[in-house]
């Protein structure tokens, strides 16, 4: 059972997140892109947050830490992918601006078909093999057809079938959900998230490094002037980010070999599933101070 797992995991993870982006388009109207224009200054603050302040924080951390490669790696993927649909409800929780919030998430999905290979790439060039290749074409052509194109055939579903949207997203999450369990739960039987893989100091400087995106967003985004509705979004999008997008390019950067052992695969993986916790407890601690 395994091996059929690790025979497919690529697929596994192309759905899951295909799934999780039908979900969110059927959830999108083409009026949520009039945010862009009424509040251009939250919006660029959310963008450059996103595509500049998170990569140089990963930078910071990549470069004065000693930090095993496969940490190095999952570093590098959480701060090259954009936020996720997960954002978008926990800014609805936390009393945020959800039209700012989706915004963001759309330009910076769209953006990341560009940005994620170039961020990639200058921040774990140094870190992989002398005779590895950035396959930036094979990854902007995936997240155009597992985030892009489900993303458009979700917003087109809402807009042709209305009462049926709300159902059909909530499927295509649960879906989703689903396909990363079974990764989770896949990986667990491969013997490939083995705690003991991890040195105590990485999973101490994986844990200050959400810390810092975290206090990253809540005092940069003061300093511009903006709503507290507008700091809401703007620090959820921040930190919440699109773990299902960094699945699917971490086993397109390292497929599994059934009976062979990628200790750095592993470590990258193991640290986009911690992150994946820690946001969950870091979005929920922004929600109830928010929200008092």
């Amino acid at each position: 059972m395994i091996e059929l797992y690790l025979d497919y995991e690529y697929w596994v993870a192309a759905v899951q997140l295909s799934l999780a982006m039908l979900g969110m388009g059927a959830g999108l109207r083409t009026s949520d892109f009039g945010e862009v224009v009424q509040h251009p200054k939250a919006v660029s603050l959310g963008l450059m947050m996103q595509l500049l302040v998170v990569p140089l924080i990963a930078f910071g951390f990549i470069t004065f830490t000693q930090l095993s490669a496969g940490v190095v790696i999952g570093i590098a993927l959480i701060a090259s992918i954009p936020g996720g649909t997960v954002s978008n409800v926990f800014t609805l929780l936390a009393r945020g601006s959800v039209p700012l919030s989706i915004s963001i998430t759309i330009l910076t999905s769209f953006a990341c078909l560009i940005t994620t290979p170039l961020i990639l790439d200058f921040l774990i060039a140094d870190f992989m093999p002398d005779n590895f290749s950035m396959p930036a074409m094979q990854m902007a052509i995936e997240i155009g057809f597992y985030v892009l194109i489900p993303l458009l055939l979700g917003m087109r579903f809402l807009a042709q079938y209305p009462s049926y949207a709300e159902s059909f997203s909530t499927f295509c999450l649960r879906g989703s959900l689903l396909g990363i369990a079974i990764i989770v739960f896949g990986s667990l039987g491969a013997g490939r998230l083995d705690p003991s893989n991890a040195a105590s100091t990485d999973l101490v400087w994986l844990s200050l490094f959400i810390v810092s995106l975290t206090l990253a967003g809540i005092f940069i985004t003061k300093t511009f002037g903006l709503s507290r509705a507008d700091n809401s979004a703007i620090e959820m999008e921040v930190v919440v980010r699109n773990i299902n997008l960094a699945f699917l390019i971490k086993v397109s950067l390292f497929p599994a070999v059934a009976g062979q052992v990628n200790t750095t695969a592993d470590l990258a993986l193991m640290s986009l599933l911690i992150y994946g916790g820690w946001q969950l407890l870091m979005g929920v601690g922004l929600i109830m101070w928010r929200r008092r």
